[in-house]
């Protein structure tokens, strides 16, 4: 029998032809600089990449064919699995693409702790971005300093809702539990230490001459490149689009809200780097300003739609009504009306988005995401040539991509 090989496919589809001067290697699926399980082909001249091919799909499981066998409430948590860093980030993308569906209006109070809840998590993305790129490229003390951070604000969140990683804090509707007693100090001591700790980030990093020889002029995009690959986020706005969802399509309550949205026209890994910190010192700036407004509000946590959403739990537990209710939305599910919906929401890492197309059944007919590393990763395929085989660690670790999401 003949014996075929894997990489055939990718070298015809690309008319790979190469001389006796060139190697093709690997680099991943088990590279711990992949950041996942990204698989490169590249092509070398030496030590330069002339072409560079990804391959995905080791992580596949097949999240929106498993969407569109779940009842809405049920498929929640599975969103946690896809940016694993930013769970609640990822819950609230489909939650909100739920609501735009039955036109709910979810409560001023629960748009409040959502939005610190938001913030909080793209605080503990953003660290934990900095901290692997920093040891990728051998900053290896940045990782120690970044973490600690990053626990604590876990411990926030698992104060809140009983886990650190994969969150499901948020709902269709609203929010599950109101904020703990003395939560909210202890968000605010932690905000207030955390731009000190910043400074100590950037004192470590800002004019290490190792640190910007890797990154500075390396995995430049341009803007042109950008927009034509569907680049979001940091990425984009490091190539001098400014586009932020928060401010461009607002959603709960930032368009109340006085923030800054930091744009670069350079376009390279240190621009993004920068991005990336001063991105953390807007989100402590955020949530300053919305912890005060949750005293102002009332103590409502979930959209009042009976034929969605079930009634709180004092009235499950004392009106007959509102428990057969419960009983059918638990295990029935709700039956939103026919239609289509697309809402895009400003995660961590650029534009996440939900398309939900339904038919007023229990499950969506159809579901897809939209997530922003996927489009990073295809990005490589333009990006590497012309980079020398160290920068490829250096690019990979700068677009902040996580294969949860590339592999839907």
């Amino acid at each position: 029998m003949q014996q075929t090989n894997r990489l055939t496919p990718f070298f015809e589809n690309i008319n790979f032809e190469r001389d006796d001067n060139t190697m093709v290697i690997n680099f991943g699926p088990q590279h711990p600089s992949a950041h996942g399980q990204l698989r490169l082909i590249l092509e070398l001249d030496g030590e330069l990449v002339t072409r560079a091919v990804p391959d995905i799909g080791y992580l596949h499981r097949g999240v929106e064919k498993m969407a569109e066998n779940m009842i809405y409430n049920e498929f929640l948590p599975t969103t946690d699995r896809m940016d694993y860093i930013a769970a609640t980030s990822n819950n609230y993308a489909f939650a909100l693409a739920v609501e735009k569906l039955l036109d709910l209006d979810v409560p001023r109070r629960a748009k409040v702790i959502r939005m610190i809840l938001l913030e909080l998590n793209r605080i503990i993305s953003h660290l934990f971005w900095l901290a692997t790129h920093a040891l990728d490229v051998g900053a290896m003390t940045v990782m120690f300093f970044t973490f600690r951070e990053r626990e604590y604000a876990m411990d926030l969140i698992e104060e809140y809702c009983g886990a650190r990683l994969t969150h499901s804090a948020v709902r269709i509707g609203g929010v599950p539990l109101d904020i703990p007693d003395g939560w909210l100090e202890k968000v605010l001591k932690y905000i207030r230490k955390l731009p000190n700790d910043i400074k100590d980030y950037e004192a470590l990093l800002d004019e290490n001459r190792i640190w910007k020889m890797r990154l500075e002029k390396v995995g430049v995009i341009p803007t042109e490149m950008a927009k034509s690959w569907g680049v979001s986020g940091v990425a984009l706005r490091a190539s001098g689009v400014n586009w932020d969802l928060r401010k461009e399509q607002p959603y709960e309550l930032y368009d109340e809200i006085d923030f800054t949205v930091p744009v670069s026209d350079i376009g390279d890994s240190y621009a993004r780097y920068k991005l990336y910190m001063e991105e953390m010192r807007q989100s402590i700036r955020i949530i300053e300003q919305v912890v005060p407004m949750y005293a102002k509000t009332d103590s409502a946590l979930m959209a009042h739609a009976p034929q969605y959403i079930s009634a709180p739990k004092e009235q499950i537990m004392t009106q007959n009504y509102s428990l057969m209710q419960h009983f059918v939305l638990v295990t029935q599910g709700m039956r939103p009306p026919v239609g289509e919906v697309y809402v895009a929401t400003e995660s961590p890492k650029g534009e996440l988005a939900f398309y939900i197309n339904s038919q007023g059944e229990p499950y969506p007919y159809r579901l897809k995401a939209r997530a922003p590393s996927f489009w990073h990763t295809g990005i490589l395929q333009d990006l590497l040539p012309g980079c020398y085989l160290a920068d490829v660690v250096t690019i990979i670790g700068s677009l902040n991509i996580v294969f949860g999401e590339v592999d839907r």
